[in-house]
């Protein structure tokens, strides 16, 4: 039987469960990168996008590993982790096998917060950063509270962990031949482009903040009110999106990545110096973030 437990941090960050996550399925892909689907009730029952879990990945490997969710069913109990083989731990996860169980805790962090004022939401994943911005594109495109209009632009030099195919939607102000796209999103109708240095077919050739840029720059002006940004992925590609907002005038949330021990605010291991209404202070990435203003960061602003 799944054990569930409850732990009790402060309220504003939510509940955290401690789950024997049943393992459902482990997709293999290409350059290192796994598709794991886990039975894991209470955290997909309370996750939101930007959140991530602590999974243990091998009973013989101590130190959990923080993942993103890419997605979270509550309905089905299930939760979906794209990952990418980096050192002993995930080599060990990727192991594991349908009807195995994985300690888990989660969910943890705080995540995206959409402003309905700002429908034209622009979602740019990087690598491993893909998996947040398709959640949050999948929980966007559900709401009602607005016109949501997501356009989710994903960069790889590595294979995309998923078959692409040309997009039947059209995104206005995406350079000519930049086709390629996410098959998952464009079956719910949400808008999706790929960007690589790769030479991967039907990509745009450079980086997705170049692309992101590119789009940006071709929107009315009077549009730009309408618009805010959302990332995860490589600290340098943070900074050139928070550069971005800057240069167009948009607000922009990042989801950070830190290395982490604990995951849960104890070990105080993965601070970041935060500019607050109240002065500078150092903030947890784990449970005061991983999702932030991007200018209020330092060296992000």
């Amino acid at each position: 039987m799944p054990v569930s437990m409850t732990l009790a941090p402060p309220a504003h960050r939510g509940t955290i469960f401690l789950e024997s996550a049943r393992v459902l399925s482990q997709e293999a892909h290409p350059g290192g990168q796994f598709v794991i689907r886990l039975a894991a009730p209470q955290c997909a029952a309370h996750a939101e996008p930007g959140a991530f879990v602590h999974l243990t990945c091998d009973p013989s490997i101590p130190l959990r590993r923080p993942l993103s969710i890419m997605s979270a069913d509550p309905a089905a109990g299930e939760i979906e982790l794209l990952y990418k083989v980096v050192g002993a731990g995930l080599e060990a996860l990727s192991r594991r096998r349908a009807g195995e169980t994985l300690s888990l805790l989660g969910p943890i962090g705080c995540g995206f917060t959409p402003h309905p004022e700002r429908p034209l939401a622009l979602l740019i994943g990087g690598g491993v950063g893909i998996p947040p911005m398709v959640f949050l594109a999948e929980r966007l495109r559900a709401r009602v509270d607005a016109d949501w209009q997501p356009l989710v632009l994903m960069g790889s030099e590595i294979p995309f962990p998923f078959r692409t195919r040309p997009s039947r939607i059209i995104a206005a102000g995406i350079p000519t031949g930049s086709l390629a796209c996410m098959p998952r999103l464009e079956e719910l109708g949400i808008a999706s482009r790929l960007a690589t240095r790769a030479g991967y077919a039907g990509c745009f050739e450079g980086f997705v903040t170049e692309l992101a840029d590119a789009w940006l720059a071709a929107l009315p002006v009077p549009e730009l009110a309408r618009v805010e940004l959302y990332a995860c992925g490589p600290t340098p590609m943070l900074h050139a999106t928070a550069a971005l907002a800057r240069r167009h005038g948009v607000p922009c949330q990042v989801s950070l990545e830190e290395f982490m021990a604990c995951g849960v605010g104890g070990c105080a291991g993965c601070t970041v110096l935060v500019n607050t209404a109240t002065g500078a202070a150092m903030k947890r990435v784990c449970v005061d973030g991983p999702v932030f203003d991007a200018l209020s960061v330092a060296g992000f602003g």
